[in-house]
């Protein structure tokens, strides 16, 4: 029988810092630059209707967040200054981007030729 996946029991929009700190009932942690969250968003504006690499989206560094809005029991929409507000960010894909922010950042700057 699957485990049910980690929820989240804390979410602060870091402002200032321009980052979500967001903690689960496994213990995890972590920060996740927003300027992730909105390269990496699971819209299909930002991720198209297929599989495929994601694309090269630059100018993102200073991204800052507007809004976020409970989806049910299972996402939050994040509303970000630059008027995308379409993704929804699954706890599980939240779990993932956070496990995963060094590896995701370093394959967002290689895409957009930042060093």
């Amino acid at each position: 029988m699957k485990s049910a996946p980690p929820w989240p029991t804390e979410l602060v929009f870091k402002r200032n810092d321009k980052r979500l700190a967001i903690a689960f009932d496994d213990g995890a942690r972590f920060e996740i630059p927003y300027e992730l969250l909105r390269v990496e968003s699971p819209s299909a504006e930002v991720r198209g209707h297929g599989a495929g690499p994601l694309p090269a989206i630059s100018g993102k560094a200073d991204v800052g967040v507007l809004e976020a809005a409970p989806v049910g029991r299972y996402a939050v929409r994040i509303g970000f200054d630059d008027g995308h507000n379409t993704g929804l960010y699954s706890w599980e894909f939240l779990y993932e981007l956070g496990r995963d922010v060094k590896a995701r950042m370093d394959a967002h700057k290689k895409r957009i030729g930042a060093r």
